[in-house]
């Protein structure tokens, strides 16, 4: 029997599929399309680990399988290379980042080839190539020279809204843009020099230039997104890579106006095929909230005026309680602070405070299990506008000024911190709304009827909100938790933005047939140290005015998935026939770790390009599939840190590709985060090595006369049976039970081999192995082989289960003594009773138990059990 070699094997075929080049994608096809995508990696310098791979593989079985199914399957790999990861990198091991980037692609690259993975190289991209970012730079300009148009809802050219402004001013459009923005008419718009009205104008842009406190990291030189900053040891922030300690700081970003899209992110998400978590983790973010915005006067005995010193607006979703408020209290960011400090009699306590929260995440200061903190802004009130109450104002760090407006109306009795925050500061708490028994131990949050509300008293808190807030002023609003994303870096390794400004402060966009706008070459590329990009530091790049920021690491990979479809065309980002052909992507599998970051924004700029028409789908993503995450040994997250890598190189060597690939989908759920445990693949190379072995077996049999030809009806049925599973559990991403099935089905086969006699076949074995190759396309492509077949199992047909064949024609009946299991006899289905005993009395073994006995009663259950009682 030939020997089971499956480096030899691995390696042969590996070299056959790419020599034939077997997993190229049609171009020009009839058949229908399959895209399945991967989410790229990023090419860090320390290559995959076994954890890696997962996702990769279980996308590739489902494409492997889709392949054979008949479907034009698009299944392509590429590298998101740009961003702060490789500057590191290169920063640490002083070498360029682009350098840095092609070696580890190269270690990449060699590492996912060696799992057999069926990717079309051909449509390889790499975010840090000119020839792509070309097009992430022609996106930008598309979204600079663009506004939200509430009216269309969508976005329009902003010549449009240019000629707007000069016909008739911005009275009657209907744009989302800055809340304050001014009003002016068509005659003042005339006369404003041309820097104001680009000011007037980034008011506007879906891509725009302004200032934000941001997440400031010194050590490497960079603003952070919220997701890129965590508590560190001492619960102050830090970034996620490298653990460098994190500031907040005023600066000059460019951002992405994504908050015009929010209504749509949320519909959207009704349309597509997520994970129930994912959507609702996106839902949150967003955070749409339907409320009232209030304003209320705040005074001081030093105020000379009757108005008061200032307002304070609040946003509440429950203007039902505005009686109850018993005092304001506002985010430690609040400007209003600053403004009203000579009337603060204790600034310096409050001053204090504040900059003793500043090393907090948003995270923590929202955390509902920690103690809440604040101080009183003493000798400030705020005027309580239903009933024209002085009510304290208070700073506290549960309020965040990235929320509504950045202050609260506390109502202690019907909001659960504001409860907690009173009693620990001995507040008022002042109840508005009945509740069942009268008395209140803990914040009581429902609606109800009102009381103690003047003449709201006793209507429904529906209907209140409306009323009061019409009363005092207000006005209904819709707000979203979900603020414009930073599009910026402050960094050298990243996409150049197109724009250049002139000497007069002016902004000019790249001529976008100039694109790309390169990277300069410089020597030095490390942080400067004062928050501007290393660019600001290159001579021959500021001379031209060009913007020295730098692109974010989520924008090239926010629209990669378009450029799979069409990757060497040079005239646009993929040729509108091909856009059409692919559309969306069917199966897009990655980590759920992404959530509010590249699956936001990629949805985004997706629904941007619809609106501009390039792309004619709402969503990217049609069914997302989420990998769990393979953990160490020793249970912890898998990384050089704790020392508990594994290497995918060295478990193939020893165990071979398909061992791999068999034992990463049979460990458990696709989607569950699991130990690796390199004693239990040896389970998964048994059952490989036993497939070897029975295929060995059948191919010797047929060279003797006395091979198999026709199929066994039990094992047909088994076979059919078999099918049906596997094909729905790969659907359905449940690779795991698929392995199981297919071992059953290899239990049966295996019973029918002995030393002398192999009574299968070749036909069923072929349509086991076409079952098996999406698993271990490498051992299956050789007894393929073996067995005489010319073309490769990537060309054939998947398997259609035959429901009639599936019916067995025969059924095991359990034999029952007096109740007590004696035995079991095979008869044929649907068999009557008097049938099932004439099998038992011919079986020597079961007569043993009733010798000479009188039956008394039998109980008979067809095709299941057969109970005889003496």
């Amino acid at each position: 029997m030939k020997r089971y070699n499956h480096t030899a094997i691995e390696k042969k075929w590996q070299n056959e599929w790419k020599k034939k080049k077997v997993y190229r994608t049609e171009s020009d096809s009839k058949k229908k399309k399959q895209y399945v995508l991967d989410m790229f990696p990023y090419p860090s310098g320390a290559g995959l680990h076994v954890g890696h791979p997962k996702g990769y593989i279980g996308s590739d079985v489902y494409a492997r399988m889709k392949r054979m199914q008949g479907f034009n399957v698009l299944h392509p790999m590429g590298y998101d290379a740009f961003g702060l990861p490789a500057e590191q990198y290169a920063i640490t091991h002083k070498i360029h980042p682009r350098k840095a980037v092609l070696e580890n692609v190269k270690t990449f690259e060699s590492q996912l080839s060696i799992i057999g993975l069926s990717y079309d190289w051909d449509r390889k991209v790499n975010t840090t190539d000119p020839e792509y970012y070309r097009w992430t730079q022609w996106i930008f300009l598309q979204i600079y020279n663009s506004w939200y148009d509430i009216s269309k809802n969508k976005a329009q050219p902003i010549d449009v809204l240019i000629k707007k402004f000069a016909k008739e001013g911005n009275i009657k459009v209907q744009a989302v843009c800055d809340e304050n923005t001014s009003v002016f008419s068509a005659t003042e718009w005339k006369n404003k020099t041309a820097k104001e009205q680009q000011d007037i104008l980034m008011k506007y842009r879906l891509a725009y230039e302004g200032y934000a406190e941001v997440n400031w990291c010194p050590g490497l030189g960079t603003v952070l997104a919220n997701d890129e900053v965590v508590d560190g040891p001492d619960g102050k922030p830090v970034s996620e890579r490298g653990g460098y300690p994190v500031e907040k700081k005023q600066m000059r970003q460019w951002f992405m106006r994504i908050t015009a899209y929010a209504d749509r992110l949320l519909s959207g998400l009704d349309t597509i095929q997520w994970p129930e978590n994912i959507k609702e983790i996106q839902k949150n973010w967003i955070g749409k909230s339907e409320g009232s915005e209030i304003e209320f006067v705040v005074t001081s005995h030093k105020s000379t005026t009757d108005h008061g010193l200032s307002t304070i607006k609040v946003f509440t979703t429950r203007a039902d309680t505005l009686f109850g408020a018993t005092y304001v209290v506002l985010a430690p960011e609040h400007p209003l602070i600053e403004k009203l400090s000579s009337h603060i009699e204790n600034i310096s306590e409050v001053v204090e405070y504040k900059t003793s929260i500043q090393h907090k995440t948003s995270e923590a200061r929202t955390d509902g299990t920690k103690e809440k903190t604040g101080v009183q802004m003493k000798g400030v009130w705020a005027v309580n506008p239903v009933n024209n109450e002085k009510i304290p104002v208070w700073v506290a760090d549960y309020v965040l000024a990235s929320y509504g407006t950045g202050a609260v109306m506390a109502v202690p009795a019907h909001d659960e911190r504001d409860f907690e925050f009173a009693q620990k500061y001995n507040l008022p708490i002042r109840q508005v709304i009945d509740i069942p028994n009268g008395i209140l131990e803990r914040a009581h949050t429902e609606e109800g009827l009102l009381h103690n509300c003047d003449e709201f008293s006793g209507m429904k808190s529906g209907d209140a909100k409306t009323a009061i807030t019409k009363k005092v002023g207000g006005k209904i609003v819709t707000k979203y938790k979900m603020r414009n994303a930073i599009f910026a870096r402050q960094r050298y390794w990243g996409e150049p933005i197109p724009l250049y400004t002139d000497k007069n402060g002016i902004i000019h966009e790249v001529d976008t047939k100039k694109l790309p706008l390169k990277l300069p070459d410089v020597k030095s590329y490390e942080p400067t140290g004062t928050g501007e990009s290393p660019l600001a530091s290159v001579s021959a790049w500021t001379k031209k005015g060009y913007e020295t920021n730098t692109m974010p690491g989520w924008a090239g990979s926010s629209w990669y998935f378009l450029r799979y479809m069409d990757p060497k065309n040079k005239k646009e980002i993929a040729s509108q026939k091909a856009l059409s052909y692919w559309g969306q992507v069917d199966t897009y599998v990655g980590g759920a770790e992404h959530a509010t970051g590249h699956l936001l924004y990629s949805r985004f700029w997706n629904k941007f390009l619809k609106d501009i028409g390039v792309v004619k789908h709402e969503e990217p993503f049609k069914v997302l599939r989420n990998q769990g995450m393979i953990g160490g040994e020793d249970g912890r997250k898998m990384s050089k840190r704790w020392g508990n890598v594994i290497n995918p190189n060295d478990v193939v060597a020893t165990y071979g590709a398909d061992t791999f690939r068999v034992y990463e989908m049979f460990m458990g759920p696709f989607e569950a985060g699991l130990p690796w445990n390199t004693e239990n693949i040896i389970g998964s190379r048994r059952f490989v090595e036993r497939v070897w072995r029975l295929g060995q077996s059948i191919v010797e049999s047929q060279k003797s006369k006395l091979k198999v030809q026709k199929t066994d009806a039990e094992l047909e049925t088994v076979l059919h049976k078999t099918i049906q599973k596997v094909t729905n559990d790969m659907e359905n991403f449940s690779h795991n039970t698929a392995v199981s099935a297919l071992m059953i089905a290899l239990n049966e086969m295996e019973k029918r081999v002995n030393e002398t006699q192999v009574r299968i076949t070749k036909k069923d074995f072929e349509m086991f192995l076409k079952l098996f190759h999406p698993l271990a396309p490498h051992v299956t492509e050789e007894l393929w082989k073996d067995l005489g077949n010319k073309t490769t199992l990537v060309k054939e047909q998947w398997p259609k289960a035959d429901v009639r064949k599936m019916k067995a024609s025969t059924v095991t009946i359990v034999v029952q003594i007096n109740g007590k299991m004696r035995g079991e006899v095979k008869v044929d289905v649907d068999s009557e009773e008097s049938e099932v005993l004439a099998y038992i009395k011919k079986d020597v073994q079961i007569q043993k138990w009733i010798g000479d006995s009188v039956v008394k009663k039998v109980i008979f259950i067809k095709n299941r059990l057969i109970n005889i009682v003496m």
